[in-house]
């Protein structure tokens, strides 16, 4: 497995565009489209909010019920949830207009929407927007890009990423694109997420890899603690690459789920460290865990700790936020034989293979429960770093977890207090 250039046009046979509709934003692309060339299998997993938006609910049954489907249409801006009858109609309407233009049926047509709660869709800017992606509609990787851009609302970056692995000799390549900066607290998903690949892939094994996957990337991300109404990840796979069909029980199902699994961890951390008004990815390992399950339950009650965020921004060792977090969080452990430590990176890098934990290079804050000896000076240039990590052994078992999160900042409120303005 490899890392490439690119996103949802890098695997064969897909091609992508942007527009500016005018939905709410003005002179800033607000629409995305992505298209694969022939129709392709899906999977997706959404929100676990009792409140679902209109696309969630659209896209939720064509996934289940339909064979294949070709195309992805996404709007930034206004979220169409909370819109009742009519968000029903406008968001149908959005993927009849895109089926149109494209010459394919309507239930082969994703939709996605994020923005302000409770506003209806603007249809005729929708049907201003459609015809432009339909002129826009291009395989290049640039394309991809501005795919990936148009979804944004408060992100100050786009986030895509692409790899290429060997299934039985033959290359397939999976692309990705997602948003999200605030609300973001997936359970099941994330903000907004498509992922193409060019594999042969059963549907059922690609709806397996997609679910278990997200488990351990953007269902260990958090911002604010706040599940979203439009949470869609979604996944096509449109079999141009030519290799054997990969099954839920085949070998090349696990090289596949490799290579995914990788792409969505690199996805999940641009979310985490693009969280609205951030200043720093924070990121807590715990290992020594009895359990995967015990693990994944400490690391995010770290990282979605208020006092820690805010003591990780102010660059402050306040290592008894972390302890107090994990002693919260519902599982059982000794806290007299915990150890704390910190370390950092000056650099973001998003793509990367968890490295082996180097406990000698970190920073150790607490030893069996109780403080170390350690340097006020060198814990803060940790903390001032871009990517700061607290890994924390408990020393119950072999199992490790990893979630990801940002520092909360005077710009997080700022930016959420005038939000609809």
């Amino acid at each position: 497995m490899k890392k490439i250039a690119g996103g949802v046009t890098a695997p064969k046979g897909y091609k992508a565009a942007c527009a500016q509709a005018g939905i709410k934003y003005k002179n800033r692309s607000d629409m995305a489209l992505v298209f694969s060339e022939v129709p392709a299998v899906a999977a997706g997993t959404f929100t676990t909010n009792v409140v679902k938006a209109a696309p969630v609910r659209w896209d939720m049954k064509l996934i289940k019920e339909e064979e294949t489907i070709q195309a992805v249409v996404l709007n930034s801006g206004i979220a169409n949830a909370c819109t009742g009858k009519q968000g029903d109609e406008n968001n149908e309407k959005m993927a009849e207009m895109i089926a149109e233009v494209l010459k394919i049926s309507k239930n082969s047509v994703l939709t996605a929407s994020t923005g302000v709660i409770g506003k209806q869709l603007v249809m005729d800017a929708v049907s201003r927007g459609t015809k432009q992606l339909a002129d826009n509609l291009c395989d290049t990787l640039e394309a991809g890009t501005q795919a990936a851009k148009a979804i944004m609302t408060t992100d100050t970056f786009d986030k895509e990423c692409a790899v290429t692995l060997l299934v039985d000799g033959i290359e397939v390549t999976i692309g990705g694109m997602c948003k999200g900066s605030g609300m973001i607290h997936p359970n099941m998903a994330t903000m907004l997420g498509v992922i193409t690949t060019d594999a042969v892939i059963e549907r059922t094994a690609l709806q397996k890899a997609i679910s278990t996957a997200v488990k351990s990337t953007f269902n260990m991300i958090s911002v604010d603690r706040d599940t979203s109404t439009n949470d869609s990840l979604m996944a096509l796979a449109n079999g141009l690459a030519g290799n054997q069909k990969i099954t839920a029980d085949s070998k090349a199902y696990d090289i596949f789920y490799a290579a995914l699994l990788e792409l969505l961890k690199t996805l999940s951390r641009m979310m985490a460290a693009d969280g609205e008004g951030a200043t720093k990815l924070f990121e807590c390992r715990i290992i020594g865990a009895a359990s995967s399950e015990q693990a994944e339950v400490l690391a995010k009650s770290v990282i979605t700790s208020n006092l820690v965020k805010t003591a990780v921004f102010g660059n402050d060792a306040n290592w008894g936020r972390i302890i107090c977090a994990l002693g919260y969080a519902g599982e059982v452990f000794d806290p007299d034989i915990v150890d704390l430590y910190i370390t950092g990176k000056e650099e973001l890098v998003f793509f990367e293979q968890e490295e082996d934990i180097v406990l000698k290079d970190a920073l150790k804050l607490v030893e069996n429960g109780m403080a170390t000896d350690y340097s006020e000076e060198t814990a803060t240039q940790i903390l001032s770093l871009k990517k700061v990590t607290a890994i924390a052994d408990i020393k119950m078992g072999e199992a490790t977890a990893t979630a990801w999160g940002c520092d909360l900042t005077y710009d997080y409120v700022k930016i959420n207090a005038d939000y609809r303005s």
